[in-house]
């Protein structure tokens, strides 16, 4: 099975509309989360509004897709693999400047090396945060300087394994005594899982053109 990888231009395209003033693409809209396919699971009381940096960074190889793994004694998602982001402070003026500015913060990734092409959708955790994923290609070179507080290691999968559905699993688990489903993407030595994951097969199936499971 070959996979078709698209180009940066391919993804800007294919993401038009989902920043300010560009019309939006008819794939992106939904409102997704943990509670996909576990009922009961859905976010109650205040949401606490967040947005992450989905870099991709275009290396001579092919794209790749830049992740973290946050430290282990972080008090949400402790060791989890994850996008660079975080909270939107009320000083923050959109969605994307949060990310950009919790990206800067968390890895060291300044904003000049980030070209913001969309966004996904929106995306709420079991730990009611309302996520807002943006879309970035990144062009190197770049300097990563990662916060030794938040962020335990810096890595780079190609897009072409996300792209790949051979790649996407429905896992379960028991969660507070009740079934929890979600996705997983195995990478050889990471175990990207949750929220990340879902995030990375919306991504998948935009730039696919495939209708939102």
């Amino acid at each position: 099975m070959t996979i078709d990888v698209p180009t940066p231009e391919e993804i800007r395209a294919t993401l038009a509309g989902a920043v300010p003033g560009i019309r939006r693409s008819a794939t992106i809209g939904r409102v997704r989360g943990d509670h996909d396919g576990n009922p009961g699971m859905a976010p109650t009381g205040t949401l606490r509004l967040a947005a992450v940096l989905v870099p991709l960074v275009e290396r001579p190889d092919g794209l790749s897709v830049l992740l973290t793994q946050r430290t282990a004694h972080l008090h949400d998602h402790a060791g989890q693999i994850s996008f660079p982001g975080g909270r939107i402070e009320p000083d923050d003026p959109d969605a994307v400047a949060a990310a950009l500015r919790e990206t800067e913060e968390e890895i060291g990734l300044h904003r000049q090396h980030v070209d913001v092409v969309g966004r996904l959708d929106t995306y709420q955790t079991r730990t009611s945060y309302e996520v807002t994923p943006v879309v970035g290609l990144v062009k190197p070179p770049f300097e990563l300087k990662p916060d030794p507080f938040e962020v335990a290691d810096i890595f780079e999968v190609p897009l072409a394994f996300v792209l790949d559905p051979r790649n996407r699993e429905r896992r379960s688990r028991v969660f507070q005594g009740a079934e929890r489903h979600f996705w997983v993407l195995p990478y050889p030595d990471r175990y990207i899982w949750g929220a990340t994951a879902g995030m990375l097969v919306n991504l998948a199936e935009v730039l696919a053109g495939e209708t939102a499971s």
